[in-house]
């Protein structure tokens, strides 16, 4: 197995700029807000913790879907950027979308807000499969 680091890095900086976009000022974000009561005033003491560890989560999910694709790949002798797209759904669906579900479930936390996030999710994980799968 060779994982693409190159790809990863690349895939890493993806997830921060969909993180970026999905939850700027806009519909998403003020529905985000409303469900969770976090407003920018209110994060803001924990916004370096916050941004670290968004980070780090990137970095793993990147290297993790790298390391996938990368054995997915080599099982198939298909290296196309499809198959990386067919791992990032796999991953988001098993891994992901399946936890947050249940976690929201729970919690009770409105279906909404669980929409949001796992659309948020899904989103990441296809933009960094799509990286690595084109790199």
């Amino acid at each position: 197995m060779e994982i693409s680091w190159f790809g990863a890095a690349i895939a890493f900086v993806a997830g921060m700029v969909v993180a970026f976009i999905w939850y700027q000022k806009g519909p998403i974000a003020n529905a985000w807000e409303r469900l969770t009561g976090v407003t920018p005033e209110r994060s803001r003491p924990a916004r370096t913790r916050n941004m670290t560890q968004l980070a780090i989560a990137n970095l793993v999910t990147a290297v993790g879907l790298a390391a996938g694709i990368s054995i997915v790949s080599e099982a198939t002798g298909d290296d196309s950027a499809g198959l990386a797209l067919l791992v990032g759904s796999a991953a988001w669906l098993t891994l992901s979308a399946t936890t947050l579900l249940q976690h929201n479930a729970f919690e009770l936390k409105p279906a909404k807000l669980t929409i949001i996030n796992a659309g948020y999710q899904l989103a990441m994980f296809l933009a960094m499969s799509l990286v690595i799968g084109l790199l």
